[in-house]
């Protein structure tokens, strides 16, 4: 059973890597601009929020793939 210490850290780990996700989010919607989504005949315009936020999501999926292999 771990400590408060290691839990802490391990937050503090999943915190760093949801903001380095989130940030690579935004650098890619910096980078590419406008984007859209079409589907059948209609299109919507995706800001920088979705990305941002799907960005976020693939931190914390490499998070969890880290803790997975590596302890």
């Amino acid at each position: 059973m771990s400590n408060h210490k290691d839990n802490s850290e391990d937050k503090a780990e999943a915190i760093g890597y949801v903001a380095g996700g989130a940030v690579a989010g935004a650098g890619v919607a910096g980078a590419v601009g406008g984007m859209g989504l079409a589907v059948g005949g209609t299109a919507v315009a995706i800001g920088a929020a979705p990305v941002v936020a799907a960005g976020a999501v693939v931190g914390l999926a490499a998070y969890g793939l880290k803790k997975l292999f590596f302890n």
